[in-house]
Protein backbone atom coordinates (compact mmCIF):
# COMPACT_ATOMS: atom_id res chain seq x y z
CA UNK A 1 0.00 0.00 0.00
CA UNK A 2 2.93 2.22 0.88
CA UNK A 3 4.87 0.93 -1.55
CA UNK A 4 6.59 4.25 -3.19
CA UNK A 5 6.70 5.89 0.11
CA UNK A 6 9.07 2.72 1.54
CA UNK A 7 11.33 3.40 -1.74
CA UNK A 8 12.13 6.72 -1.33
CA UNK A 9 12.80 6.31 1.92
CA UNK A 10 15.42 3.28 0.90
CA UNK A 11 17.06 5.98 -1.78
CA UNK A 12 17.60 8.49 0.69
CA UNK A 13 18.90 6.22 3.49
CA UNK A 14 20.97 4.91 0.55
CA UNK A 15 22.30 8.66 -0.85
CA UNK A 16 24.13 8.71 2.65
CA UNK A 17 23.08 11.83 3.44
CA UNK A 18 20.11 10.83 4.91
CA UNK A 19 20.37 12.90 7.49
CA UNK A 20 19.32 16.06 5.98
CA UNK A 21 15.38 14.82 6.18
CA UNK A 22 16.40 15.93 10.09
CA UNK A 23 16.86 19.50 9.17
CA UNK A 24 13.61 20.76 8.90
CA UNK A 25 12.44 24.29 10.24
CA UNK A 26 9.44 23.78 13.21
CA UNK A 27 7.25 26.92 14.43
CA UNK A 28 4.76 27.22 16.68
CA UNK A 29 1.70 29.45 16.63
CA UNK A 30 -0.63 29.01 19.62
CA UNK A 31 -4.02 30.88 20.25
CA UNK A 32 -5.25 31.12 23.88
CA UNK A 33 -8.15 32.96 24.57
CA UNK A 34 -8.00 35.77 28.08
CA UNK A 35 -10.57 34.81 29.97
CA UNK A 36 -11.42 37.09 33.47
CA UNK A 37 -11.10 34.75 37.10
CA UNK A 38 -14.56 33.85 36.77
CA UNK A 39 -13.84 32.11 33.23
CA UNK A 40 -15.68 34.88 31.10
CA UNK A 41 -14.12 36.41 28.09
CA UNK A 42 -11.97 39.26 28.71
CA UNK A 43 -13.42 42.41 27.82
CA UNK A 44 -10.15 44.00 27.90
CA UNK A 45 -7.80 45.72 25.32
CA UNK A 46 -5.23 43.20 24.03
CA UNK A 47 -2.64 45.04 27.17
CA UNK A 48 -0.40 47.47 26.28
CA UNK A 49 2.83 45.58 27.71
CA UNK A 50 2.79 43.27 25.40
CA UNK A 51 3.16 45.08 22.43
CA UNK A 52 1.76 46.28 19.27
CA UNK A 53 -0.28 43.33 18.27
CA UNK A 54 -0.24 45.29 14.56
CA UNK A 55 3.69 45.16 14.39
CA UNK A 56 4.90 42.43 17.01
CA UNK A 57 6.59 39.58 15.30
CA UNK A 58 5.92 36.72 18.56
CA UNK A 59 2.73 38.23 20.04
CA UNK A 60 -0.39 39.37 18.41
CA UNK A 61 -4.05 38.78 18.47
CA UNK A 62 -6.24 36.74 15.94
CA UNK A 63 -10.16 37.74 15.68
CA UNK A 64 -10.94 39.14 19.02
CA UNK A 65 -9.25 41.29 21.46
CA UNK A 66 -9.46 38.92 23.85
CA UNK A 67 -7.66 35.93 21.47
CA UNK A 68 -4.15 36.03 22.13
CA UNK A 69 -1.62 34.45 19.60
CA UNK A 70 1.83 33.48 20.13
CA UNK A 71 4.35 32.85 17.69
CA UNK A 72 7.41 31.06 17.56
CA UNK A 73 10.20 31.78 14.56
CA UNK A 74 11.09 28.79 12.54
CA UNK A 75 13.30 26.46 14.73
CA UNK A 76 15.34 23.71 13.77
CA UNK A 77 13.94 20.80 16.52
CA UNK A 78 10.82 20.49 18.10
CA UNK A 79 12.07 21.13 21.84
CA UNK A 80 13.76 24.54 20.56
CA UNK A 81 10.12 25.65 19.22
CA UNK A 82 8.22 24.69 22.64
CA UNK A 83 11.03 26.37 24.65
CA UNK A 84 10.44 29.56 22.22
CA UNK A 85 6.90 29.05 22.80
CA UNK A 86 7.05 28.67 26.85
CA UNK A 87 9.22 31.62 27.71
CA UNK A 88 6.53 33.75 24.71
CA UNK A 89 3.67 32.40 27.20
CA UNK A 90 5.57 32.75 30.15
CA UNK A 91 5.93 36.60 29.32
CA UNK A 92 2.41 36.72 28.62
CA UNK A 93 1.00 35.57 32.26
CA UNK A 94 4.48 37.87 34.04
CA UNK A 95 2.60 41.06 32.15
CA UNK A 96 -1.35 39.67 32.82
CA UNK A 97 -0.36 39.05 36.76
CA UNK A 98 1.32 42.71 36.87
CA UNK A 99 -1.51 44.10 35.63
CA UNK A 100 -3.99 42.42 38.39
CA UNK A 101 -6.98 41.93 36.60
CA UNK A 102 -6.52 38.37 37.50
CA UNK A 103 -6.66 36.80 34.11
CA UNK A 104 -6.06 33.01 32.72
CA UNK A 105 -5.46 32.20 29.34
CA UNK A 106 -7.77 29.60 28.72
CA UNK A 107 -6.59 25.86 28.31
CA UNK A 108 -8.68 24.29 25.38
CA UNK A 109 -9.94 25.17 22.14
CA UNK A 110 -13.59 25.57 22.51
CA UNK A 111 -14.33 28.58 24.74
CA UNK A 112 -17.11 29.14 27.61
CA UNK A 113 -19.46 31.53 28.53
CA UNK A 114 -20.17 33.74 25.93
CA UNK A 115 -22.79 35.69 26.33
CA UNK A 116 -23.85 36.39 22.93
CA UNK A 117 -21.55 37.91 20.03
CA UNK A 118 -22.03 41.59 20.91
CA UNK A 119 -19.82 39.95 23.78
CA UNK A 120 -16.67 39.18 21.74
CA UNK A 121 -14.63 42.54 21.22
CA UNK A 122 -13.07 42.64 17.67
CA UNK A 123 -9.56 42.96 17.84
CA UNK A 124 -7.79 46.66 16.80
CA UNK A 125 -5.06 47.50 15.20
CA UNK A 126 -4.46 51.21 15.40
CA UNK A 127 -5.48 54.09 12.87
CA UNK A 128 -2.87 53.15 10.33
CA UNK A 129 -4.25 51.77 6.31
CA UNK A 130 -2.78 47.86 7.73
CA UNK A 131 -4.14 48.18 10.69
CA UNK A 132 -7.88 49.11 9.52
CA UNK A 133 -7.60 46.36 7.14
CA UNK A 134 -7.07 43.81 9.54
CA UNK A 135 -10.19 45.17 12.13
CA UNK A 136 -12.40 45.42 8.63
CA UNK A 137 -11.54 41.79 7.59
CA UNK A 138 -12.40 40.63 11.14
CA UNK A 139 -15.65 42.37 11.29
CA UNK A 140 -16.54 40.88 8.09
CA UNK A 141 -15.69 37.76 9.61
CA UNK A 142 -18.38 38.31 12.40
CA UNK A 143 -20.93 38.99 9.81
CA UNK A 144 -19.95 34.95 8.59
CA UNK A 145 -20.28 33.56 12.59
CA UNK A 146 -18.92 35.51 15.31
CA UNK A 147 -18.59 33.05 17.90
CA UNK A 148 -16.71 29.94 15.78
CA UNK A 149 -14.27 33.07 15.41
CA UNK A 150 -12.90 32.45 19.13
CA UNK A 151 -12.27 29.08 18.78
CA UNK A 152 -8.81 28.75 19.64
CA UNK A 153 -6.13 26.36 17.98
CA UNK A 154 -2.42 25.13 17.44
CA UNK A 155 -0.60 25.58 14.15
CA UNK A 156 2.68 23.81 12.98
CA UNK A 157 4.70 25.04 10.70
CA UNK A 158 6.97 23.09 8.75
CA UNK A 159 9.64 23.11 5.97
CA UNK A 160 12.33 20.97 4.56
CA UNK A 161 15.86 22.48 4.23
CA UNK A 162 17.55 23.51 0.90
CA UNK A 163 20.16 20.86 1.34
CA UNK A 164 17.18 18.64 1.57
CA UNK A 165 15.26 19.58 -1.54
CA UNK A 166 18.48 19.43 -3.69
CA UNK A 167 19.11 15.77 -2.64
CA UNK A 168 15.72 14.90 -3.22
CA UNK A 169 15.42 15.99 -6.47
CA UNK A 170 18.11 14.36 -7.63
CA UNK A 171 16.98 11.25 -6.33
CA UNK A 172 13.79 11.95 -7.97
CA UNK A 173 15.86 12.09 -11.21
CA UNK A 174 13.11 15.52 -12.03
CA UNK A 175 14.38 18.32 -13.98
CA UNK A 176 13.29 21.73 -14.38
CA UNK A 177 13.50 24.80 -12.01
CA UNK A 178 14.03 24.06 -8.17
CA UNK A 179 11.40 25.91 -7.06
CA UNK A 180 8.92 24.51 -9.48
CA UNK A 181 9.62 20.52 -7.89
CA UNK A 182 9.52 21.91 -4.31
CA UNK A 183 5.63 23.44 -4.88
CA UNK A 184 4.89 20.52 -6.38
CA UNK A 185 7.06 18.05 -3.72
CA UNK A 186 4.75 20.68 -1.10
CA UNK A 187 1.14 20.40 -2.82
CA UNK A 188 1.53 16.33 -2.87
CA UNK A 189 2.21 16.74 0.66
CA UNK A 190 -1.03 18.59 1.22
CA UNK A 191 -3.31 16.51 -1.34
CA UNK A 192 -1.68 13.22 1.25
CA UNK A 193 -2.29 15.22 4.37
CA UNK A 194 -5.85 15.59 2.93
CA UNK A 195 -6.44 12.04 2.78
CA UNK A 196 -4.77 10.98 5.81
CA UNK A 197 -5.35 13.87 7.96
CA UNK A 198 -9.18 12.68 9.62
CA UNK A 199 -5.91 10.73 11.68
CA UNK A 200 -5.08 14.05 13.49
CA UNK A 201 -7.97 14.60 15.25
CA UNK A 202 -8.78 11.06 16.24
CA UNK A 203 -5.14 11.12 18.03
CA UNK A 204 -4.80 14.93 19.26
CA UNK A 205 -8.62 15.88 19.36
CA UNK A 206 -9.31 17.40 22.56
CA UNK A 207 -12.53 19.01 22.02
CA UNK A 208 -15.08 16.33 22.74
CA UNK A 209 -17.49 18.68 24.27
CA UNK A 210 -18.50 22.11 24.60
CA UNK A 211 -20.51 24.60 27.24
CA UNK A 212 -24.10 24.86 25.72
CA UNK A 213 -23.59 29.21 26.19
CA UNK A 214 -21.39 28.49 22.13
CA UNK A 215 -24.69 27.37 20.49
CA UNK A 216 -26.56 30.42 22.26
CA UNK A 217 -29.36 28.20 22.01
CA UNK A 218 -29.80 26.97 18.67
CA UNK A 219 -30.71 23.64 18.12
CA UNK A 220 -27.98 21.23 17.40
CA UNK A 221 -27.73 17.07 17.16
CA UNK A 222 -25.24 17.36 20.33
CA UNK A 223 -26.35 15.15 23.52
CA UNK A 224 -26.51 16.93 26.96
CA UNK A 225 -23.82 15.82 29.56
CA UNK A 226 -25.05 17.90 31.62
CA UNK A 227 -27.19 21.38 32.22
CA UNK A 228 -24.63 23.04 31.15
CA UNK A 229 -22.57 21.03 28.33
CA UNK A 230 -23.52 19.07 25.39
CA UNK A 231 -21.19 16.52 23.99
CA UNK A 232 -20.88 13.62 21.71
CA UNK A 233 -19.89 10.07 23.19
CA UNK A 234 -17.25 9.23 20.88
CA UNK A 235 -16.43 12.70 19.41
CA UNK A 236 -12.56 13.71 19.32
CA UNK A 237 -12.69 17.18 18.23
CA UNK A 238 -15.90 19.28 17.89
CA UNK A 239 -13.69 22.35 16.78
CA UNK A 240 -12.93 20.30 13.62
CA UNK A 241 -16.55 19.67 13.00
CA UNK A 242 -20.06 21.23 12.13
CA UNK A 243 -20.14 23.62 14.56
CA UNK A 244 -16.50 24.34 14.45
CA UNK A 245 -14.60 25.75 11.72
CA UNK A 246 -16.33 25.45 8.23
CA UNK A 247 -16.22 27.57 4.68
CA UNK A 248 -20.11 27.91 4.92
CA UNK A 249 -20.48 29.13 1.37
CA UNK A 250 -19.38 25.85 -0.25
CA UNK A 251 -22.26 24.22 -0.38
CA UNK A 252 -24.33 26.58 -2.28
CA UNK A 253 -21.86 28.61 -4.08
CA UNK A 254 -19.08 25.66 -4.91
CA UNK A 255 -16.03 27.47 -2.90
CA UNK A 256 -13.65 25.15 -2.91
CA UNK A 257 -9.69 25.04 -3.30
CA UNK A 258 -7.45 23.25 -6.17
CA UNK A 259 -4.61 21.45 -4.48
CA UNK A 260 -3.72 19.96 -8.22
CA UNK A 261 -0.69 22.76 -8.34
CA UNK A 262 0.39 26.40 -6.82
CA UNK A 263 -1.40 27.74 -10.45
CA UNK A 264 -4.73 26.33 -9.81
CA UNK A 265 -4.83 26.87 -5.95
CA UNK A 266 -3.76 30.24 -6.58
CA UNK A 267 -6.58 30.63 -9.41
CA UNK A 268 -9.73 28.93 -7.43
CA UNK A 269 -9.23 31.34 -4.10
CA UNK A 270 -9.13 34.38 -6.86
CA UNK A 271 -11.98 33.02 -8.05
CA UNK A 272 -13.35 33.13 -4.56
CA UNK A 273 -12.36 36.08 -3.69
CA UNK A 274 -13.45 38.10 -6.66
CA UNK A 275 -17.24 35.92 -6.86
CA UNK A 276 -19.75 38.71 -5.42
CA UNK A 277 -21.71 36.80 -2.95
CA UNK A 278 -25.32 38.13 -2.54
CA UNK A 279 -25.94 37.40 1.51
CA UNK A 280 -22.78 39.49 1.81
CA UNK A 281 -23.87 41.89 -0.94
CA UNK A 282 -27.14 43.05 1.40
CA UNK A 283 -24.82 43.60 4.30
CA UNK A 284 -23.32 46.58 2.17
CA UNK A 285 -19.62 47.02 2.59
CA UNK A 286 -19.80 50.59 4.07
CA UNK A 287 -22.95 51.18 6.44
CA UNK A 288 -23.63 54.59 7.95
CA UNK A 289 -19.50 55.16 6.90
CA UNK A 290 -18.28 52.38 8.48
CA UNK A 291 -16.75 50.01 6.95
CA UNK A 292 -18.49 46.42 7.46
CA UNK A 293 -16.58 44.04 5.58
CA UNK A 294 -13.45 44.57 2.47
CA UNK A 295 -15.87 43.83 -0.01
CA UNK A 296 -19.24 41.64 -0.54
CA UNK A 297 -17.22 38.58 -2.56
CA UNK A 298 -17.48 34.88 -0.97
CA UNK A 299 -14.50 35.32 0.46
CA UNK A 300 -13.12 39.12 1.47
CA UNK A 301 -9.42 37.73 1.67
CA UNK A 302 -7.15 34.34 1.08
CA UNK A 303 -7.03 33.94 3.98
CA UNK A 304 -10.57 33.61 5.54
CA UNK A 305 -10.42 30.03 3.36
CA UNK A 306 -10.00 27.12 5.77
CA UNK A 307 -8.38 24.29 5.85
CA UNK A 308 -6.46 21.68 7.63
CA UNK A 309 -3.45 22.41 6.04
CA UNK A 310 -2.06 25.36 4.06
CA UNK A 311 0.86 26.03 1.46
CA UNK A 312 2.68 29.18 2.80
CA UNK A 313 5.67 31.82 1.42
CA UNK A 314 6.60 34.94 3.04
CA UNK A 315 4.36 37.66 2.22
CA UNK A 316 5.68 41.14 1.88
CA UNK A 317 4.92 44.31 2.68
CA UNK A 318 1.82 45.09 1.17
CA UNK A 319 1.75 41.76 -1.07
CA UNK A 320 -1.28 39.29 -1.22
CA UNK A 321 -0.76 35.81 -0.42
CA UNK A 322 -2.06 34.48 -3.59
CA UNK A 323 0.58 36.78 -5.42
CA UNK A 324 3.24 35.30 -2.91
CA UNK A 325 2.89 31.74 -3.82
CA UNK A 326 2.26 32.88 -7.44
CA UNK A 327 5.72 34.58 -8.05
CA UNK A 328 8.02 32.47 -5.58
CA UNK A 329 5.91 29.27 -4.84
CA UNK A 330 5.46 27.19 -1.81
CA UNK A 331 8.25 28.24 1.17
CA UNK A 332 6.53 26.06 4.02
CA UNK A 333 3.06 24.20 5.07
CA UNK A 334 0.99 25.47 7.93
CA UNK A 335 -0.81 22.52 9.68
CA UNK A 336 -4.09 24.09 11.59
CA UNK A 337 -6.43 21.04 12.76
CA UNK A 338 -4.52 20.59 15.89
CA UNK A 339 -6.29 21.42 19.14
CA UNK A 340 -5.84 23.12 22.30
CA UNK A 341 -4.26 20.46 24.62
CA UNK A 342 -5.46 20.79 27.77
CA UNK A 343 -3.37 18.25 29.49
CA UNK A 344 -0.41 20.73 28.82
CA UNK A 345 0.43 23.83 29.76
CA UNK A 346 1.72 24.78 26.45
CA UNK A 347 -1.48 23.19 24.98
CA UNK A 348 1.10 20.68 22.81
CA UNK A 349 3.76 18.89 23.59
CA UNK A 350 7.13 17.21 22.20
CA UNK A 351 5.38 13.98 21.88
CA UNK A 352 2.82 15.16 19.52
CA UNK A 353 5.31 17.58 17.53
CA UNK A 354 7.68 14.70 16.49
CA UNK A 355 4.82 12.56 15.57
CA UNK A 356 3.33 15.34 13.50
CA UNK A 357 6.67 15.93 11.98
CA UNK A 358 7.36 12.47 11.16
CA UNK A 359 4.06 12.11 9.52
CA UNK A 360 4.35 15.04 7.13
CA UNK A 361 7.51 13.23 6.38
CA UNK A 362 5.00 10.32 5.00
CA UNK A 363 2.80 12.30 3.37
CA UNK A 364 5.87 13.42 1.44
CA UNK A 365 7.23 10.42 0.06
CA UNK A 366 3.80 9.05 -0.13
CA UNK A 367 2.46 8.56 -3.51
CA UNK A 368 0.11 11.59 -4.41
CA UNK A 369 -1.86 11.29 -7.37
CA UNK A 370 -4.60 14.56 -7.69
CA UNK A 371 -7.72 14.28 -5.77
CA UNK A 372 -10.76 13.65 -7.67
CA UNK A 373 -14.53 15.17 -7.12
CA UNK A 374 -15.44 11.93 -5.55
CA UNK A 375 -12.14 11.56 -3.02
CA UNK A 376 -12.20 15.44 -2.37
CA UNK A 377 -16.31 14.22 -0.99
CA UNK A 378 -14.53 10.79 0.32
CA UNK A 379 -12.15 13.42 2.37
CA UNK A 380 -14.65 15.79 3.75
CA UNK A 381 -16.88 12.68 4.98
CA UNK A 382 -13.92 11.17 6.98
CA UNK A 383 -12.68 14.53 8.31
CA UNK A 384 -16.35 15.05 9.72
CA UNK A 385 -16.88 11.02 10.88
CA UNK A 386 -13.42 11.20 12.65
CA UNK A 387 -14.55 14.61 14.67
CA UNK A 388 -17.59 13.68 15.63
CA UNK A 389 -17.42 9.70 15.62
CA UNK A 390 -13.36 9.56 15.81
CA UNK A 391 -13.69 6.53 18.56
CA UNK A 392 -16.53 4.76 17.45
CA UNK A 393 -15.09 0.79 17.63
CA UNK A 394 -17.99 0.71 14.31
CA UNK A 395 -16.60 3.67 12.97
CA UNK A 396 -15.70 2.49 9.10
CA UNK A 397 -13.71 5.46 7.13
CA UNK A 398 -13.76 6.08 2.75
CA UNK A 399 -10.83 4.27 1.98
CA UNK A 400 -10.49 4.18 -1.93
CA UNK A 401 -12.95 2.59 -3.38
CA UNK A 402 -14.15 1.12 -0.23
CA UNK A 403 -14.64 1.78 3.32
CA UNK A 404 -12.36 0.55 6.77
CA UNK A 405 -12.05 0.89 9.82
CA UNK A 406 -10.65 4.01 11.65
CA UNK A 407 -8.26 1.23 13.38
CA UNK A 408 -6.99 -0.64 10.36
CA UNK A 409 -6.30 2.36 8.54
CA UNK A 410 -4.60 4.20 11.24
CA UNK A 411 -2.47 1.09 12.32
CA UNK A 412 -1.50 0.64 8.66
CA UNK A 413 -0.28 4.14 8.27
CA UNK A 414 1.68 4.35 11.99
CA UNK A 415 3.52 0.75 10.84
CA UNK A 416 4.10 2.60 7.38
CA UNK A 417 5.65 5.62 9.35
CA UNK A 418 8.42 3.12 11.00
CA UNK A 419 11.14 3.24 9.11
CA UNK A 420 11.10 7.39 8.77
CA UNK A 421 10.53 7.85 13.14
CA UNK A 422 14.03 5.30 12.66
CA UNK A 423 15.69 7.57 10.28
CA UNK A 424 14.50 10.82 12.77
CA UNK A 425 15.85 9.42 16.05
CA UNK A 426 19.39 9.45 14.74
CA UNK A 427 21.60 12.51 16.44
CA UNK A 428 18.67 12.39 19.19
CA UNK A 429 19.21 10.91 22.29
CA UNK A 430 16.77 7.98 22.89
CA UNK A 431 14.33 7.23 20.57
CA UNK A 432 11.76 10.38 20.35
CA UNK A 433 10.33 9.57 16.95
CA UNK A 434 9.90 5.76 17.73
CA UNK A 435 8.94 6.19 21.04
CA UNK A 436 5.69 8.75 19.80
CA UNK A 437 4.42 6.46 17.57
CA UNK A 438 4.57 4.02 19.79
CA UNK A 439 2.22 5.99 21.75
CA UNK A 440 0.20 6.85 19.00
CA UNK A 441 -0.38 3.07 18.02
CA UNK A 442 -1.83 2.61 21.84
CA UNK A 443 -3.92 4.90 20.92
CA UNK A 444 -5.51 3.36 17.95
CA UNK A 445 -5.58 0.10 20.18
CA UNK A 446 -7.02 1.99 23.21
CA UNK A 447 -9.10 5.18 22.15
CA UNK A 448 -9.86 5.61 25.80
CA UNK A 449 -5.87 7.07 25.89
CA UNK A 450 -6.89 9.49 23.28
CA UNK A 451 -7.12 13.28 24.82
CA UNK A 452 -10.80 13.45 23.84
CA UNK A 453 -11.54 10.44 25.99
CA UNK A 454 -9.58 11.52 28.96
CA UNK A 455 -11.27 14.69 28.97
CA UNK A 456 -14.72 12.99 29.53
CA UNK A 457 -12.77 10.53 31.76
CA UNK A 458 -12.01 13.30 34.10
CA UNK A 459 -15.40 15.12 33.86
CA UNK A 460 -16.64 12.04 34.67
CA UNK A 461 -15.01 10.90 37.39
CA UNK A 462 -14.85 14.76 39.08
CA UNK A 463 -18.88 15.28 38.20
CA UNK A 464 -18.17 18.22 36.70
CA UNK A 465 -19.11 19.53 33.02
CA UNK A 466 -17.08 21.16 30.47
CA UNK A 467 -16.52 24.86 32.02
CA UNK A 468 -15.78 23.49 35.55
CA UNK A 469 -13.19 21.27 33.82
CA UNK A 470 -11.68 24.17 31.34
CA UNK A 471 -11.19 26.22 34.53
CA UNK A 472 -9.49 23.84 36.61
CA UNK A 473 -7.06 23.30 33.97
CA UNK A 474 -6.38 26.67 33.58
CA UNK A 475 -5.86 27.61 37.01
CA UNK A 476 -3.30 24.85 36.88
CA UNK A 477 -2.03 25.68 34.14
CA UNK A 478 -1.47 29.66 35.53
CA UNK A 479 -0.18 27.95 38.77
CA UNK A 480 2.57 26.39 36.97
CA UNK A 481 3.41 29.26 34.91
CA UNK A 482 3.94 31.48 38.06
CA UNK A 483 6.56 28.98 39.53
CA UNK A 484 8.13 29.33 36.00
CA UNK A 485 10.37 32.66 35.60
CA UNK A 486 12.15 33.96 32.91
CA UNK A 487 15.41 34.91 32.88
CA UNK A 488 16.20 38.68 33.35
CA UNK A 489 18.24 39.10 29.63
CA UNK A 490 15.30 36.88 28.39
CA UNK A 491 12.43 39.19 29.88
CA UNK A 492 14.04 42.06 28.47
CA UNK A 493 13.96 41.44 25.41
CA UNK A 494 10.17 40.96 25.17
CA UNK A 495 9.95 43.98 26.47
CA UNK A 496 12.72 45.70 23.99
CA UNK A 497 9.99 44.07 21.43
CA UNK A 498 7.02 45.48 22.88
CA UNK A 499 8.39 48.51 22.87
CA UNK A 500 9.99 48.65 19.60
CA UNK A 501 6.68 47.16 17.84
CA UNK A 502 4.57 50.31 19.66
CA UNK A 503 6.89 52.69 17.62
CA UNK A 504 7.14 50.76 14.93
CA UNK A 505 3.26 51.30 14.36
CA UNK A 506 3.26 54.82 15.36
CA UNK A 507 5.24 55.13 12.22
CA UNK A 508 3.35 53.66 10.16
CA UNK A 509 0.30 55.61 11.22
CA UNK A 510 2.21 58.98 10.98
CA UNK A 511 3.65 58.04 7.24
CA UNK A 512 -0.18 57.64 6.13
CA UNK A 513 -0.65 59.59 2.52
CA UNK A 514 -3.80 57.86 1.38
CA UNK A 515 -7.25 57.56 2.14
CA UNK A 516 -8.63 53.80 3.94
CA UNK A 517 -10.60 53.65 0.60
CA UNK A 518 -7.91 54.36 -1.62
CA UNK A 519 -5.17 51.78 0.09
CA UNK A 520 -7.80 48.98 -0.20
CA UNK A 521 -8.97 49.53 -3.86
CA UNK A 522 -5.08 49.07 -4.24
CA UNK A 523 -4.65 46.23 -2.09
CA UNK A 524 -7.24 44.27 -3.66
CA UNK A 525 -6.06 45.36 -7.00
CA UNK A 526 -2.89 43.62 -7.23
CA UNK A 527 -2.17 42.07 -10.22
CA UNK A 528 -0.77 38.15 -10.02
Amino acid sequence: MYRIAEQRLSRLINSGQAGLLADGRIGLEKESLRVTPEGQLSQRPHPEALGSPLTHPHITTDYSEALAELITPPLGDASQALAALRDTQCFVYDVLEREGAGELLWATSMPCVVAGETSIPIAQYGSSNAGMMKTVYRRGLGHRGRVMQVIAGVHFNYSFSDDFWSLYQELEQRQGGRQDFISASYFGLIRNLQRFGWLVPYLFGASPAVCKSFLGGKPTPLESFDAVTYFQPFATSLRMGDIGYQNNQEATVGVKANYDNVDRYVASLVAATSTPCAKYQQLGVVVDGQYQQLNANILQIENEYYSTIRPKQIVGSFEMPARALKRRGVRYVELRSIDVNAFDPLGINEEQLRFLEAFLVFCLLHDSPPISATERDHIDRNELASAHRGRDPKLRLYRNDAKAPLTVWGRDIIDAMAGICELLDTGHEGRPYSESLAAQAEKIRDPDRTPSARMLAKMRVAGEGFFDFAMRKSQQHQADFKDLKLEVARREQFEQEARQSWLQQRDMEAAEHESFEQYLQRYLAQTL
